[in-house]
């Protein structure tokens, strides 16, 4: 009866651990898949739409959704990574003098944009 209290309590904290070990991949995943949404929005920027959306697929299956809205002093980026039944959300705010200094867009990009939704 001893052996059994010593090994029940046991048993239980593994198999949480491994649960918790497993949506932290799953976030991983999904973190990843989100970032790499935002790098296609970032390679992506210098179009003359002000709003974008895409939805970036692989094997299949629903990698990121990525919306760009582009305003008067920066851009608004916007991913969603999907991961099986998680989903994680980026929402970055790139301010026009990093967006020029990283070299995404050339200086004037921002304000000459025109609507064409």
């Amino acid at each position: 009866m001893k052996f059994y209290l010593l090994i029940l309590p046991f048993l239980f904290l593994t198999l949480n651990i491994y649960s918790q070990s497993k949506i932290e991949d799953d976030i991983e995943f999904a973190l990843v898949n989100a970032k790499k949404g935002v790098y296609w929005a970032l390679s992506n920027i210098q179009g003359k739409k002000v709003k974008f959306e895409k939805s970036l697929i692989a094997d299949d299956k629903l990698i990121a959704k990525v919306k760009v809205s582009k305003e008067i002093n920066g851009v608004r980026i916007e991913s969603t990574g999907y991961y099986q039944t998680d989903e994680l959300t980026i929402i970055l705010y790139l301010s026009r003098e990093n967006l020029l200094k990283d070299g995404y867009i050339k200086k004037g990009d921002l304000e000459s944009y025109e609507e064409d939704e």
